[in-house]
C-alpha cells in the first residue's frame, strides 16, 4: 500500500516525461483528477481522462510536448504524510518566477497558486511543477 499517493503520481508523471511516453497511467482518486485539471488548465499536459475499472478507476493523463522536449520540465513534493507544510495567501511562493505552478489543497478545494492568489486563500502546499 503506498503512503503517499500524490507523490506517487507526481513520480509517474517525472518517469514518463524523461523516456519521452505519449501517455500515462496512474490510479485514480479525486485528489489526483484535480490536479490533473489543474495541470491541463495550465497547459502542462495535453488532456486526461478516467478510465473505469472494478476498482478505483484509472487516470490516463496525455502529456505535452514542444518541438520534442516535455513541457513539464520539472517536479518537486512539498508537503508530506510526516511533514505538513501550510502557508497563508500572502505567503505563496512564485515558483521559478511565475512560470511553474504551485498546487494546493484549501477549503475552497484544490487549486493553483495563481487561483489562491485571486481568491485570497491559503492552505497546503502540495507541489511544485515547472
Amino acid at each position: 500500500m503506498l503512503t503517499d499517493p500524490i507523490a506517487d503520481m507526481l513520480t509517474r508523471l517525472r518517469n514518463a516525461t524523461r523516456i519521452k511516453a505519449e501517455k500515462v497511467d496512474i490510479p485514480a482518486s479525486k485528489m489526483k483528477l484535480e490536479i490533473a485539471k489543474i495541470l491541463k488548465e495550465e497547459g502542462f499536459i495535453r488532456a486526461y481522462k478516467v478510465i473505469k475499472d472494478r476498482r478505483q478507476g484509472i487516470l490516463r493523463v496525455n502529456l505535452k510536448y514542444m518541438e520534442g522536449e516535455p513541457v513539464i520540465t520539472g517536479l518537486d513534493k512539498v508537503s508530506t504524510p510526516g511533514r505538513r507544510v501550510y502557508v497563508g495567501s500572502d505567503e505563496i511562493p512564485k515558483v521559478m518566477g511565475g512560470v511553474g505552478l504551485a498546487i494546493l489543497t484549501t477549503p475552497k478545494g484544490v487549486l493553483s497558486d495563481k487561483t489562491c492568489r485571486r481568491e485570497n486563500v491559503g492552505g497546503e502546499l502540495l507541489c511544485y511543477i515547472w
